[in-house]
């Protein structure tokens, strides 16, 4: 686990004891088993983003504060320049770029996302989460699972689909893939 990981468990299990919250209800959040939640919390397993923003949405919390531990504060805009964006590695396949993580009160989450080679290509891991998701490839070709639909983008092609749908992506031919993710 990187030490980036081991700081956001840091900052889960402090909100969880700060607002008096039980670990079965932050499981529930997440949508996850209590065992699951707790390998979130300790650090033995990433949390994916969209569980950090459900339980960041429930608990009127920022995003930003719970991935980077600084909170936002700008109201009027934040601009990102290209490649500052606040660096977010989740798990050894997948860094991500915070695109807003200055504004206050944003209503939706934009990501630049690099996805790496995988070793194992075999597998991919799936997620859900609330909302609804857009991705806009930027470079490399991904294949990316929606509700059990599999899909090949490359450069300029686009996705909009329901976060509740199981989906993941893995970069294709031995190269990475970069896109645009935004979470609503």
């Amino acid at each position: 686990m990187n030490g980036q990981n081991s700081e956001i468990a840091m900052r889960l299990r402090g909100l969880r004891e700060l607002l008096e919250i039980s670990e079965d209800e932050m499981a529930s959040v997440c949508k996850v088993t209590k065992n699951e939640y707790l390998a979130y919390e300790t650090g033995e397993s990433h949390i994916p983003i969209t569980n950090l923003k459900d339980i960041a949405k429930k608990y009127k919390v920022e995003l930003t504060a719970l991935l980077v531990g600084e909170e936002p504060n700008m109201k009027s805009y934040f601009l990102t320049r290209a490649g500052h964006g606040p660096a977010i590695e989740r798990t050894k396949s997948f860094d991500y770029e915070a695109l807003a993580a200055g504004f206050v009160g944003r209503e939706a989450e934009p990501f630049i996302v690099t996805v790496k080679p995988e070793i194992d290509e075999k597998t991919m891991s799936l997620n859900t989460h609330s909302g609804q998701e857009f991705n806009y490839v930027l470079d490399g070709k991904l294949l990316l699972s929606v509700g059990g639909h599999e899909l090949i983008l490359t450069k300029g092609d686009s996705l909009y689909f329901d976060g509740n749908q199981p989906h993941g992506m893995k970069a294709l031919d031995g190269g990475e893939a970069r896109f645009l993710a935004i979470i609503i």
